[in-house]
């Protein structure tokens, strides 16, 4: 199921998604072509490594979504 679909049947998880997506964005994003807040490749490659020990990325759905609760959650001491 793609991670659309999930939020469409989960939206109280959206926006918890968008803060993770949002922290991943690459610094000065909107000075470099396609203007979007994208993360770093190298920094994205480093990611999928250390979540799923391999730089594809291939997460379902309800990876993506408990990774972001997850990391949501770790940064509620700071």
């Amino acid at each position: 199921m793609g991670l659309v679909r999930y939020l469409l049947q989960h939206p109280s998880r959206l926006p918890v998604v968008l803060r993770a997506g949002w922290r991943l964005r690459a610094n000065k994003w909107w000075r470099s072509a396609p203007f979007l807040p994208l993360p770093d490749q190298a920094y994205w490659n480093f990611r999928m490594m250390t979540a799923t020990g391999s730089n594809e990325g291939l997460m379902s759905a309800r990876e993506i979504v408990d990774a972001a609760v997850w990391s949501s959650r770790q940064r509620v001491g700071r």
